[in-house]
């Protein structure tokens, strides 16, 4: 029941429907049209409740029950007062209904909104409705409409019938509440004037039905006065008076008397319950030792009322000291609505107030409240004044008259003082009461975790606390917001409510936590209760059986009930070990007979009353019969009701209609200071009752009810997972583990030891100490534990949140199920991605790929964390956000299934984009240079917050591959072979474009008019350069790339990368290649694993473009020839300490090398494949095994022609290109001749198809050699030999003499200047190999030469340099290499040619 009396139904249950299940026939002094009237409210009431009129066998039962049977027709007034208290439930609820549907008027006031009017439920003719509202009680016929609104009336008129339709149902309440009063009050003052006691402590079963029944009925007439009634009477009568020729409504007198004489309603609830008040005011006096016990939170504490274990003796466990107080204080909450409602409508039993300092409001339905003071000044004290001014008028004659005159004096002014203590005091009150709740709760919860075997015994303990809790709580809730007037004042005080008081949390907790551990061992509790009530049907037989008892004249009837007592109890099931669980026991009948009883012993008109049962029993020394017949009735309870007791006493259900507050103080406590995270799941739990709150006489309450309580759980969690998330970010943040972790960093180190370095140095200056660094294990000294505090915190937070969160059992509202392990996962996974998508740019700019690593692994440590106290593979969960983050589609040459349509891979796209914007296409102009000797890409200035190198380096290249895996390689790879097609589409544009002109040149290239001529048609040049160039540092970056992805692979899995380097090794050369050998080529490029990286990308590139491979790219060597003759030159400058040049043209020679000789495969794969298909048309079927071998002898021709044409256009550029710059080169112009002629050597270096002597028949290497000996003069003033060896033969530096491919080491070690440190030069394309040894050297004829040895650039012509393909002389009359002296003394600078 929604009533805030319910709390005291622990003591009827089923007992109710039991009653109302009995077919008996309605008292004969009550009308039938009353009785008729009554049976409408089994709409109001539960339908399994079956009313007295409309009961089938109603006739059966009256006929076959004596006249005279008076115990009978006393049994029957307790089915009456659970059937009025459900019609009560009922009718509130409608009115809650209209309430809401108009939007909350203010009948007293006169205050409508517009949404009033248009309700549809008044008719909106807001100037006619209220005039005749204001002249309620007066006939509306009588009022002269017409002046008021004639359009108004006249539309009425129109439209009667369909306004009649709409307000006839809530005429019909108005109905049923004046039917309601008059039964519930004539049944009020029959059980007033016949029940002889109605103390707690000797007739508390029917106490506490009658007191449900008298707040009910106040209850539901104090809200009468929320609902508009005499508008709906007056506009309900005037329509039905046009309707029905002015004939007024059959009940609209009976209405208007009714209305009136409850305007206000404390006004006729005084007069109705004046006869009443004396016996109301003997409940409330007996009931003020609970009450004031309940309040004194001292003597609680002190006395262990709520304690397993006795607070004077802790060796004692049970405490047995207070078993019926514990039972008592279940019910205060009910006493103390028995007291403000009481003394409100009885004022003349006003003695003593103090639960009013301890409320400001008083609840009536739901969250429907009236201001309590405000009532009680404006309706109690005038009574109060009334009766002093009274009892003063007689103080001369009477000392009764003068003690009156006192009380009543000191009563006016309590009710003058306390609503001030009440504002500033009440709250305090409260909160202390709730701190000891919560601890006591705690106390309870652990006690009974530990000592389950206790729980049984103080069961009603339990059901105290849970009782206690739930009173606290929901006044927290009704009080929130509460505005009330100082009685002193004019001015309006808001209640002061922390919304942020984490007791509210631990209450829930607890509340569910006891629940819990009730439901857990309701075996044990119910074996128990059994074994008790089987003892007391013993002691019940024993008392009955006493001499006192049969002294008594006792008639058959109630014998008989005696006797079907004894005989419920004694079927009941015997508790035998496993059997206890399983025993599914029904007491409803003896807890019918039992009231039946006391209905029966109570009465005045009964000639065996209590009192006589009491004296002829407690002589023998042991509990009264009535006694152990209550005790029994409350155990059995235990036994088939237990999940009623708890959803009475631990239902929290009106919540629903404080969510909004639920919400904020949630989230102000849920991770604040005192709050505890764990208790998220009581605060979810709360909304598996918000569906109980909707009645059988609303039946749309349900679905609303439902969806609104969806929306707070989905609210809650949404809370809950953010706080998760925020505990999360919080560990994983730089004040975090980041604080932790930034001080093992080798950078710490390094800064650490140069300021050691240079405090140890004498000449150095005194620096101040560096406490801005401090040393690892600085946090956990005394003075700075607060960060780690913070750190253990924030872990056992979020440790404890999870585990919980883990063990939650799903909520369950209507359809829906929330299962809070799975919101868990899918919290942290989103909130993975969005930290990677955070982290992965910093200020608008990329992170470094090695830091992001960093700080995925530090968030993966906290999710392993995670992970420990949950029953799920989050790690698995993290590597699909990882691959999802990675995957924006198959990979090429591994994959051949369709792109799936979905939004995957933003991280990686991020990141691709940012490489391809900013270092390969370098869009920002920061001067991006690829330095070979250093394998990365270095900028003039800052790419965003880093420098090119600082994310370019082979180290961040593996962090990227190893956080994106080969998806990650392939999608930046896809990218650039997009940005290399656009490019070669470009070259292959400016081939076609200048083809005329590359023919005539090739032909004239040996006249010097001629070339000079053509070379100058060439149109395109420096666009052509440019593209090359991008081209160029396209495949550096690729290159780079696919080493970092082989070198990840062969750390990760050495066997997969050994399968794929020896399948390389050995696939069998083909032309054309097969499909799937291709695709596998293809894949081991892109992961590093093939050596001629360049030349199969752009070749896999070239064979997708139309016409490549045609007589025109023959011409390519010509028009990279032409490239001598471009400006670019003019600005070109070799840098040793980059093996580069400073524009980037070193990048030129390694897409002419890759451009030339994939060129060549692409013509030869598609002459193959023109061959193959005549050869196919021409063959016939006999011979197969002739042609097949046939055509792999051709296969192996077409492979070495390949190379031989290769190198035939290698030479082709190498002659062509060395024409072009010494025939233009004269002493004038000699700068751009030397980058050239280094161009010319590093491609030659780069190239496995061009060996240098190929260049040395057309540049001396005197001249290289010079050029070289110049800029290492000019970068290293002085070189000193550390320890001479066989590497330093001759002061000749073999550091480039050539290995079996072609590859040149340099492993020399300079010193410069004082205290420098040793430097390793390198250059670009090196790779550890063993260095071959000269044949004519040894380690005696090593000298040094001049004081030191002479270091060359990348050129050492030795006799193991590359060997030409060609046999033949050259032209120009040079035979091979010189000999090696002559290189090695020559001290000459460039050669000058004319």
């Amino acid at each position: 029941m929604a009533v805030e009396s319910s709390s005291s139904h622990q003591f009827m249950g089923r007992s109710r429907q039991s009653f109302l299940n009995q077919d008996i026939s309605p008292d004969s002094s009550v009308k039938s049209r009353d009785w008729d009237t009554t049976s409408r409210w089994s709409e109001q009431s539960n339908p399994e409740i079956v009313s007295p009129s409309t009961s089938s066998n109603w006739k059966h039962t009256h006929s076959s029950t004596p006249p005279g049977n008076r115990n009978f027709q006393k049994a029957r007034h307790m089915q009456w007062v659970f059937q009025l208290v459900d019609v009560a439930e009922g009718l509130m609820a409608k009115m809650y209904k209209l309430n809401q549907k108009l939007d909350y008027p203010e009948p007293n006031t006169f205050q409508f909104s517009d949404s009033f009017w248009k309700a549809g439920v008044i008719p909106n003719f807001p100037k006619l409705c209220m005039h005749i509202t204001k002249k309620f009680p007066e006939h509306p016929g009588k009022l002269q409409l017409e002046r008021v609104d004639k359009l108004g009336l006249d539309s009425l008129y129109e439209n009667v019938e369909a306004y009649l339709e709409n307000l006839e149902p809530w005429l019909m309440l108005l109905l049923d509440l004046m039917t309601f009063r008059e039964q519930a009050l004539r049944l009020i003052l029959d059980l007033s004037s016949t029940v002889i006691t109605l103390l707690p402590h000797q007739n508390s079963l029917i106490l506490h039905a009658f007191m449900d029944l008298f707040c009910a009925f106040v209850r539901v007439n104090l809200f009468s006065d929320k609902v508009p009634r005499k508008m709906i009477v007056q506009v309900y009568n005037l329509m039905h008076t046009m309707l029905r020729s002015g004939r007024d409504y059959e009940f609209y007198h009976r209405l208007v008397q009714f209305i009136d004489s409850y305007d206000p309603p404390l006004k006729g609830l005084h007069e109705d319950l004046n006869f009443v008040s004396p016996r109301i005011g003997e409940v409330l006096e007996a009931v003020g030792p609970i009450i004031f016990l309940a309040a004194d939170t001292q003597k609680l504490r002190n006395e262990g009322f709520l304690s397993p274990f006795h607070p004077r003796y802790p060796d004692i466990l049970t405490n047995s000291a207070h078993p019926m107080r514990a039972q008592d204080l279940a019910n205060v909450n009910g006493h103390r609505d028995w007291v403000l409602l009481g003394y409100l409508v009885c004022p003349s039993e006003l003695l003593r107030i103090t639960v009013l300092k301890e409320n400001l409001v008083l609840s009536l339905y739901r969250d429907e409240c009236i201001l309590l003071h405000e009532e009680y000044q404006l309706y109690v004290l005038p009574k109060i004044l009334e009766s002093k001014k009274m009892a003063k008028a007689g103080r001369a004659k009477q000392k009764e008259a003068d003690a009156e005159y006192n009380i009543a004096k000191q009563v006016e002014k309590m009710i003058c003082d306390v609503h001030d203590q009440a504002i500033s005091c009440a709250e305090g009150i409260h909160r202390e009461r709730r701190i000891l709740l919560k601890q006591e709760i705690g106390r309870m919860v652990l006690f009974f975790s530990d000592q389950p075997s206790l729980l049984a015994p103080n069961i009603q303990m339990v059901f105290s606390a849970l009782a206690l809790a739930r009173s606290e709580v929901m006044w927290y809730f009704r009080h929130i917001g509460v505005v009330s007037v100082k009685s002193k004042a004019t001015r309006i005080v808001p209640v002061e409510i922390d919304s942020s008081d984490p007791t509210i949390g631990f209450l829930l907790d607890g509340m569910d936590k006891l629940c819990c551990l009730v439901r857990k061992y309701v075996s044990a509790i119910r074996g128990y209760a059994l074994a008790y009530l089987a003892s007391a049907a013993e002691r019940i037989r024993f008392l009955l059986g006493s001499p006192g008892m049969i002294a008594l004249d006792i008639d058959a009837e109630l014998r008989n009930l005696f006797q079907q007592v004894i005989g419920c109890l004694e079927k009941s099931p015997k508790p035998q070990g496993e059997h206890v669980s399983t025993a599914t026991a029904d007491l409803s009948d003896f807890r019918k007979n039992w009231l039946s009883v006391l209905m029966v012993v109570t009465s005045s008109r009964s000639s065996i009353n209590i009192r006589h049962l009491e004296k002829a029993t407690i002589s023998t020394g042991k509990e009264g019969l009535v006694s152990e017949g209550n005790a029994a009735y409350v155990w059995s309870r235990s036994v088939d009701e237990l999940e009623d007791q708890l959803s009475t006493h631990a239902c929290v259900k009106q919540l629903y209609y404080y969510r909004q507050h639920l919400t904020v103080v949630f989230r102000n406590t849920m991770f604040g200071p005192e709050g505890r995270p764990q208790h998220c799941c009581a605060w979810l739990g709360v909304a598996s009752s918000f569906p109980d709150n909707a009645t059988v006489s609303v039946p749309e309450e349900f679905l609303k009810i439902g969806r609104d309580a969806v929306s707070y759980v989905e609210s809650l969690i949404e809370s809950i997972m953010g706080g998760l998330e925020g505990l999360i970010n919080i560990l994983d943040s730089e004040s975090g583990f980041g604080s932790l972790e930034s001080k093992l960093l080798p950078e710490q180190a390094a800064i650490r030891m140069n300021h050691a370095a240079k405090v140890a140095m004498p000449s150095s200056k005194s620096m101040k100490s560096n406490s801005d660094l401090p040393l690892p294990g600085n946090e956990s000294e005394p003075a700075n534990r607060d960060t780690i505090k913070m750190l253990e915190a924030a872990v056992q937070r979020l440790t404890s949140l999870c585990s919980v969160l883990n063990e939650m059992e799903p909520i369950c509202i209507l359809n829906h199920v929330f299962v809070l392990r799975e919101y868990l996962r899918d919290c942290v996974l989103n909130n993975f991605r969005r930290r990677l998508i955070t982290i992965l740019k910093i200020d608008r700019d990329l992170q470094r790929p090695s830091v992001l690593e960093s700080l995925v692994h530090r968030h993966m440590n906290i999710v392993h964390l995670v992970e420990q106290h949950v029953s799920m593979d989050l790690t698995q969960g993290m590597r699909e956000v990882l691959l999802s983050e990675a995957f924006s589609g198959p990979i090429r040459g591994l994959h051949t299934f369709e792109k799936p349509v979905q939004n995957t891979g933003t991280a990686i796209s991020i990141i691709c984009d940012w490489y391809l914007e900013n270092v390969v296409k370098d869009v920002n102009g920061a001067g991006i240079l690829f330095t070979p000797i250093d394998k990365c890409f270095k900028s003039a200035r800052p790419v965003g917050g880093y420098f090119a190198e600082a994310v370019t380096d082979l180290s961040e290249l593996k962090a990227f591959v190893r956080l994106f895996g080969p998806y990650g390689v392939d999608k930046l790879d896809g990218m650039i072979r997009e940005h290399l097609t656009a490019l070669l589409n470009c070259i292959d544009t400016t081939l076609r474009s200048n083809k005329e002109y590359l023919e005539a040149l090739s032909a004239h290239m040996h006249n010097s008019r001629e070339r000079d001529y053509y070379l100058k048609q060439v149109h395109e040049l420096e666009p052509l350069i440019n593209f090359s160039i991008q081209a160029g540092q396209a495949l550096c970056f690729t290159s780079l790339l696919a080493e970092a992805a082989g070198q990840v692979l062969d750390a990760n899995t050495p066997l997969l990368f050994s399968l794929l380097s020896d399948f390389t090794k050995h696939l069998p050369a083909s032309l054309p290649e097969r499909e799937d050998i291709r695709r596998l080529k293809t894949l081991t490029n892109t992961l590093g694993v093939t050596t001629e990286h360049d030349i199969a990308l752009v070749n896999s590139i070239l064979l997708d473009m139309v016409g490549v491979g045609d007589v025109t790219w023959g011409l390519l060597p010509y028009l990279y020839a032409t490239c001598m003759t471009s400006n670019i030159w003019n600005t070109s400058a070799f840098n040793v300490s980059t093996g580069g040049f400073n524009n980037n043209v070193h990048c030129l020679a390694r897409c002419i090398n890759a451009v030339i000789a994939a060129s060549e495969f692409v013509r030869a794969e598609r002459k193959e494949l023109e061959r193959q298909l005549l050869s196919q048309q021409q063959s016939n079927r006999n011979g197969t095994e002739l042609k097949e071998l046939e055509a792999e002898l051709q296969n192996l021709e077409g492979i070495t022609s390949v190379e031989v044409n290769i190198k035939a256009s290698m030479k082709i550029f190498i002659k062509c290109a060395s024409t072009i710059i010494l025939q233009s080169w004269s002493d004038s112009n000699r700068s751009p001749l030397v980058a050239k002629l280094i161009f010319l050597d590093q491609l030659c270096e780069l190239s496995n198809y061009l060996p240098r002597s190929t260049l040395e028949v057309h540049v001396p290497y005197a001249i290289l050699r010079s050029i070289y000996q110049q800029y290492f003069e000019n970068s290293v003033p002085t070189l000193v030999l550390i320890s001479p060896s066989r590497r330093h033969s001759l002061g000749i530096p073999l550091s480039h003499v050539p290995s079996r491919n072609g590859q040149f080491y340099s492993d020399h070690t300079v010193e410069s200047g004082e205290g420098a440190t040793s430097s390793t030069l390198k250059f670009a394309a090196q790779r550890k190999s063993p260095l071959l040894d000269l044949e004519s050297s040894s380690d005696a004829d090593i000298k040094p030469i001049g004081g030191g040895v002479r270091l060359s650039g990348p050129l050492d012509y030795t006799g193991m340099r590359k060997v030409s393909f060609l046999d033949t002389p050259s032209s120009d009359g040079t035979s091979g290499p010189s000999p090696l002296r002559r290189f090695v003394m020559s001290r000459s600078g460039p050669i000058t040619y004319k």
